[in-house]
């Protein structure tokens, strides 16, 4: 079976009810869920099949959580013979794609990730901040106007060639929303996060996870991954590594990370992407209609997937 792209979605992916399908049906997937709440310490399974939602939603259970419900389905694939040919992740799906080329073994990834989470969560209590979509601008123009406000506030997401996630003090962000749709944005949607993530305001959070991530093996990866600071493709560890310890402070450049593996010439037929929800899949599509991207999250997106890559072959 020829491998095929893959990418894994990041926070406000999570749901109540993630992952009971695959815990249920067994195999490799159930088997590696079932070790999750001796890695974190807490009942995060139970949190993830039946809530309650607040608690899930918590930064420190939602990134471990979106984490294991993605390698979960990783596992799973890979007993179908589907492997990446490249991936990426957003945000903290990075670590999940990590995962995916082999440069984390599932279990390290999920402790870096709850630790990844509480330090973030941990930030958002101590400097409170926040983040909000605008819709309707280009990156530069959303740089241009952010530059122009009193505080802390930057373009944080990338997500495509309108849509841009500002983050920063709660105040500047206002501001900024305010500016923002002077200029021109059709819409700016405040988020329900718990912090101002990818902003200077998780310096002391990035510092502490950079001293936490000496103690990870991270290997070189067995296929490229297209990293968030940088959208160019990642083979080494210590490179890696090093995006890893960026990310909680540099903005997450998705659009040029899509660019760079749907946008060139030898375009893939095939994209998945693998975790819960469907957010990446949608902003793709609208992209690259060309590309059929698939999101497999589920018991019925595993066992229906080798009839969708069998239309697609050739």
């Amino acid at each position: 079976m020829p491998r095929i792209p893959m990418l894994f979605p990041g926070q406000a992916s999570q749901s109540v009810g993630m992952a009971a399908d695959l815990l249920a049906a067994g195999g490799t997937a159930a088997e590696f869920l079932r070790s999750v709440n001796d890695l974190v310490g807490i009942d995060l399974v139970g949190i993830m099949t039946a809530g309650p939602a607040e608690i899930l939603t918590e930064t420190r259970n939602a990134q471990p959580a979106i984490l294991a419900h993605s390698v979960a389905v990783t596992l799973a694939l890979g007993d179908l013979g589907v492997l990446p040919s490249i991936v990426a992740g957003h945000s903290l799906g990075e670590f999940s794609a990590a995962v995916a080329c082999s440069a984390l073994c599932p279990e390290d990834a999920v402790r870096t990730v709850r630790r990844r989470g509480e330090l973030m969560w941990t930030a958002g209590q101590e400097i409170p901040g926040t983040m909000a979509a605008v819709m309707g601008l280009s990156g530069a123009q959303v740089a241009e106007v952010c530059a122009g406000i009193d505080g802390v506030v930057v373009p944080a997401n990338h997500n495509s060639d309108n849509q841009v996630v500002i983050s920063g003090e709660i105040a500047a962000v206002a501001a900024a929303g305010e500016a923002l749709k002077a200029a021109g944005a059709k819409r700016v949607a405040p988020l329900n996060v718990s912090g101002a993530f990818h902003s200077p305001l998780l310096e002391g959070a990035a510092t502490a996870f950079r001293a936490f991530l000496d103690s990870i093996a991270v290997h070189d990866p067995a296929v490229p991954l297209v990293a968030n600071v940088s959208a160019e493709p990642v083979t080494a560890a210590a490179a890696l590594r090093e995006g890893f310890a960026r990310q909680l402070t540099a903005p997450v450049l998705w659009h040029d990370t899509m660019e760079r593996i749907c946008g060139g010439d030898h375009r893939p037929r095939v994209v998945l992407e693998v975790g819960p929800g469907k957010v990446l899949t949608g902003l793709a599509r609208r992209a690259y209609p060309d590309v059929t991207f698939v999101p497999v999250g589920t018991v019925e997106d595993l066992e229906g997937l080798p009839a969708v890559l069998a239309a697609h072959a050739g």
